[in-house]
């Protein structure tokens, strides 16, 4: 459903728009854990310089409260399943959290955060983060 006398070429416009958002958020909760790892070693390489080399990237069900979490001295990374309804810019935000925690283990000190921030939408991110938590 578009307003009523919306010109054509602008309702072609917001119909485009809507596609793609739609195709974007199937081809994310389509990825497969075998995906997730090839987006976590892409954003490895392109952020903390390969250093962080996770041992599995999946989805789970059993988060509720928290967006992703990984065990360091194993490599494994978990994603809520919730993550699959975000923006992929905020999806890469979460994973490339949960890979800084391969560099800096044991909580967020400020290395942590200043690695972090050389993702360029960081701040972003988790402002769309903590308005999505607020509306919960």
């Amino acid at each position: 459903m578009v307003p009523a006398g919306l010109d054509p070429a602008e309702e072609r416009r917001l119909v485009d728009s809507l596609v793609a958002k739609l195709t974007a958020r199937e081809q994310r909760q389509a990825l497969s854990d075998d995906d997730l790892l090839a987006r976590a070693a892409r954003l490895s390489a392109r952020y903390l310089g390969g250093g962080a080399r996770p041992t599995s990237v999946r989805w789970v069900t059993n988060q509720n409260t928290r967006w992703g979490s990984c065990t360091s001295s194993t490599g494994e990374i978990r994603l809520s399943h919730r993550v699959r309804d975000l923006p992929e810019w905020v999806a890469d935000y979460v994973l490339l959290h949960e890979l800084v925690h391969l560099v800096v283990p044991g909580g967020h000190p400020p290395e942590f955060w200043q690695l972090l921030g050389g993702y360029p939408r960081a701040e972003r991110a988790r402002g769309f983060l903590e308005g999505v938590a607020h509306q919960r």
